[in-house]
């Protein structure tokens, strides 16, 4: 084979001489020719041999171009390539561009988003300004030359400026196979937020029947968007739930979420459900700088409010909120806050509102609530050249309930603390004297009284103690080759001063300072700790290397009591964070009981994390003493993803509750993911909860989820029920 010859310095020249820039037209209409050949006269410039022309962003290259300076049109002939800017590619055999109305023309089209990697073929197309039109053509985000998805249409636009296509009369091939027909579709190829429809799921379960649930958004106004998601299960309901998000301004922000399902009274039947029908809400917001932003104050501290308020009438408006429960769960104790408060230099002013929903319960009429707990608190500070500490806190809770008894308590406390040092600094020395006082008052009538009552069981009361705390420390760090080594020991040696109680604080403390107070009603408000002569050790150290990573984490602990009443060796409590190696963590904390001579209480956890495996395993275990006897807890959680290469990953989760012999949740499934399309499947098995007539229940589920995904321009979710059967039955 004979190499073609190397450009000579003559050919250069001439390309250099060849290279035209036409000024005839103004200068922000100004193209540039390149070519090997170039003919022009008054009228039409010919360009001939590896033609490249430059228009605004546009980057052209053809075999050959003509440009009429008087209708201001270029023609392009033969292996046309063009580029606007970094976003888009495209080929074809023809092109024409009329530069005074910007329209343009190619046949045959092929155009590549570069972003996206969506590319468009058809046998014509022609564009004005940033606006397609396409005619018989397909799109796909497939390999060109095997792909996986083509969607074919009669004809389609796209606005190249928001990235917006729609197709018409198209229809989904999927290995060249028809699977789907649309008669409009339209989708977005970029992130940003507009609005349409998103994602649906699809499901079948043998006693809800067919679920079905399409979401809708809407994103008008940036400042706010709305979510709509209306489901069917045609065996059981039907409902609507929806999340209404905003910015109120540059420091705050907010989302409310809301649900209603109507149950069909032969489900209602069948499972014995409290309620046929089933809603809530859900508001959060958080402002950073309320007081100023609200009232207009001039303040130099920070203010703030954190509201997350939750209510729904039971707990299936959590559990009826997706098709996908797992991802839903929740507790059965559901707690709403609000938090406003002011911070500055020497002292927090706060208010809080709590408000406790038990779902176990019909109704929470008798369970009590904060509203509000209005809380002042004064930082710590120093006198005698830094050797006297002292804080200050003011707390008043009112105690809210519809029915039974309500209070209303307040609370100082100021702990006042001397300190020093000895031996060089290495030993540091203290001595608290903690001041405590307490007044309740009471108010509405009691619903129910033990049958252990004392006289003047709900008098005003008042309480004083004063008690002392003496505390001796040492902690020392030594550098190793590759890791610093931190020790410290810690001894406190608490001393009970005195108590004066009057009123509901004297005539209750008997009843109410026993093992079993929880079961009197009475001590619902007793809220007063007994200050034992105790000395608490605690030994803790902790390695860090020379990244200065942690790499293992050490305490013990042990409370010694030298009350005639109480045991002498409290629980002994043993805590290990330890990062075996870079992949390798383990985590155990253990309680030891010495009357009971086992162990009380541990929370075990090893996990191993690489770049293909993150597996862990949980273990929680409690045997605590109660009126019954004793209450074990022991639950067992494990998960574990593989990812095997690029394209798949394997995945799976199971909870145990050992003590009672129950599954709670296991789930097993792999991903495929490749450039234009995902698929996805899983089968879930979650044991969730009910309200039923029967107070509370569980329905144990069986699922099959199968999602699918064509990128970009969207997927679904589909699921099977295999069974729904009450817990125990």
């Amino acid at each position: 084979m004979i190499a073609p010859p190397a450009p000579s310095l003559s050919m250069l020249r001439l390309f250099l001489l060849l290279t035209l820039v036409l000024t005839a037209l103004r200068a922000e209409n100004q193209i540039e020719f390149f070519a090997t050949r170039l003919d022009s006269n008054q009228s039409v410039v010919h360009a001939s041999g590896d033609v490249l022309v430059l228009y605004k962003s546009y980057y052209l290259s053809a075999n050959e171009a003509y440009f009429d300076r008087n209708s201001s049109t270029l023609e392009l002939f033969g292996n046309i390539v063009a580029m606007q800017g970094s976003d888009y590619f495209a080929m074809g055999d023809y092109a024409k561009l009329d530069v005074a109305t910007k329209s343009r023309e190619f046949s045959p089209f092929f155009m590549l988003d570069r972003h996206t990697n969506v590319w468009m073929s058809s046998s014509r197309s022609g564009a004005e300004d940033k606006d397609f039109t396409v005619e018989k053509g397909m799109v796909s985000g497939c390999d060109p030359n095997d792909p996986f998805w083509v969607l074919y249409f009669s004809s389609a636009d796209f606005d190249s400026e928001s990235r917006w296509m729609n197709v018409y009369n198209a229809y989904l091939k999927i290995y060249g196979i028809p699977v789907f027909y649309f008669p409009y579709f339209g989708y977005s190829l970029d992130n940003r937020r507009r609005s349409g429809l998103l994602v649906p799921s699809f499901g079948v379960s043998s006693t809800e029947g067919f679920f079905v649930e399409q979401p809708v958004y809407i994103a008008i106004d940036p400042s706010w968007d709305v979510e709509l998601r209306p489901q069917i299960r045609t065996e059981r309901g039907e409902g609507l739930y929806g999340k209404f998000r905003f910015v109120d301004s540059n420091v705050s922000k907010g989302s409310l979420n809301a649900g209603y399902f109507q149950e069909k009274s032969s489900y209602v039947d069948t499972y014995d459900l409290a309620n046929s029908n089933h809603y809530g809400f859900d508001f959060f917001y958080t402002n950073t700088a309320v007081l100023q932003r609200w009232l207009g104050l001039d303040l130099h501290g920070q203010s703030g409010l954190y509201a997350d308020i939750k209510w729904m009438n039971d707990i299936d408006y959590i559990n009826l909120s997706s098709n996908d429960t797992v991802n839903y769960a929740t507790s059965n104790q559901v707690l709403s806050r609000v938090n406003l408060f002011y911070n500055e230099e020497n002292a927090y002013y706060g208010m809080n509102l709590r408000y406790y929903l038990d779902l176990n319960k019909k109704s929470n009429a008798d369970t009590p609530q904060n509203l509000p707990i209005l809380r002042y608190h004064r930082y710590i500070d120093t006198f005698l050249d830094e050797h006297v500490y002292y804080t200050f806190n003011l707390r008043g809770n009112n105690i809210f309930r519809e029915t039974g008894m309500r209070a209303v308590e307040g609370e100082v406390d100021l702990p006042v603390t001397l300190q020093t040092s000895a031996l060089e600094d290495y030993l540091l020395l203290s001595y608290s004297a903690r001041l405590n006082g307490k007044y309740i008052t009471f108010g509405n009538e009691p619903t129910s009284v033990s049958a252990i009552t004392t006289g003047g069981m709900y008098e005003t009361g008042l309480f004083g103690r004063i008690y002392h705390v003496f505390d001796a420390g040492t902690q020392v760090t030594k550098a190793f080759d590759g890791f610093s080594h931190t020790a410290g020991l810690d001894l406190a040696y608490t001393k009970a001063g005195v108590d004066d109680a009057a009123g509901y604080y004297e005539t209750q403390q008997s009843l109410c300072t026993g093992s079993d107070a929880a079961l009197y009603p009475e001590c619902d408000f007793y809220a007063v700790n007994e200050i034992e002569e105790a000395l608490d050790l605690k030994f803790s150290q902790f390695f860090v290397n020379d990244e200065g990573e942690q790499v293992l984490y050490h305490r013990i602990s042990q409370r010694f009591s030298f009350d005639r009443y109480q045991d002498q060796l409290s629980e002994l409590e043993n805590e290990l964070d330890w990062q075996l190696t870079p992949e390798l963590s383990l985590y155990s904390d253990v309680f030891y009981n010495y009357d009971y001579h086992r162990v009380s209480k541990t929370l075990n956890g090893i996990r191993y994390s690489d770049d293909a495996f993150n597996v862990g395993v949980t273990d929680l275990y409690e045997d605590q003493p109660d009126a019954n006897g004793t209450s074990r807890v022991n639950y067992l959680t494990f998960d574990a993803v593989y990812r095997y290469n690029d394209h798949y990953r394997y995945f799976g989760r199971y909870a145990y509750d050992l003590e009672t012999n129950t599954k709670k949740l296991s789930e097993i499934g792999f991903d495929y993911t490749k450039r234009c399309w995902k698929f996805g499947m899983r089968y879930v098995e979650n044991n969730r909860p009910i309200l039923t007539n029967a107070q509370t229940d569980s329905v144990l589920e069986k699922y099959v989820y199968f999602t699918v995904e064509l990128r970009p321009i969207g997927g679904t979710e589909v699921n099977y029920k295999l069974s729904d059967v009450l817990d125990g039955s």
